[in-house]
C-alpha cells in the first residue's frame, strides 16, 4: 500500500477520533507529498526513497521547532511539535540505534581503509547511502567524526 493511501486512511481515522494533533500532522504529510509529486511536473507517484526523505525532513522540522521553542522557554508550543513528529515517525522505517549505526560506519571505514578527517566526505557518502531512511544525517555525521578523529 502506498504512503498516500495510508495517509488518507489515517486522516479518516483521525477525523473519526477527533484527534486534532494527528489530523494536523497527517494533513501536513499529505500536502508535502502532493507538492513533491507536482514538483516533478508529472503525475507519477514519487519513489519510496523520496517518501522516506520527505517524512524525515518533516520530522526534523518539527523537532527543530520544538528545540527552538524549548530554548525560548515556550514548552507549551514545543509539546505539539513533538507530538506531531511522533505521528509522522510512525510512517518511517524503524530507526537504528547509535550503536548499530556505529557498527555500520566502522565496517564502511574498515572496508575502504579510510583514516583521518580527509576521508570524511567519502565515508559520509557511503554511510548515508547505506543507512538511508534508517538513521538521520546528524547521527551519521557525529559517529563518522568520532570514528575518524
Amino acid at each position: 500500500m502506498s504512503l498516500a493511501i495510508q495517509i488518507m486512511d489515517e486522516i479518516k481515522n483521525a477525523m473519526r477520533a477527533k484527534d486534532t494533533v494527528a489530523l494536523e500532522s497527517l494533513r501536513a504529510v499529505k500536502s508535502a507529498l502532493l507538492l513533491a509529486q507536482t514538483e516533478t511536473g508529472a503525475k507519477e507517484e514519487i519513489s519510496a526513497e523520496e517518501e522516506i526523505k520527505l517524512l524525515q525532513r518533516l520530522v526534523k522540522q518539527r523537532k527543530d521547532s520544538a528545540n527552538i521553542y524549548n530554548e525560548q522557554g515556550r514548552p507549551d508550543l514545543a509539546e505539539p511539535e513533538l507530538l506531531q513528529a511522533a505521528v509522522i515517525e510512525k510512517f518511517l522505517p524503524v530507526q537504528l540505534s547509535e550503536t548499530e549505526v556505529e557498527a555500520v560506519v566502522a565496517k564502511i571505514i574498515a572496508d575502504n581503509g579510510a583514516s583521518g578527517m580527509a576521508a570524511m566526505g567519502k565515508v559520509m557518502g557511503l554511510a548515508s547511502a547505506e543507512l538511508a531512511g534508517k538513521a538521520d544525517g546528524k547521527t551519521i555525521s557525529t559517529i563518522v567524526k568520532k570514528l575518524l578523529s
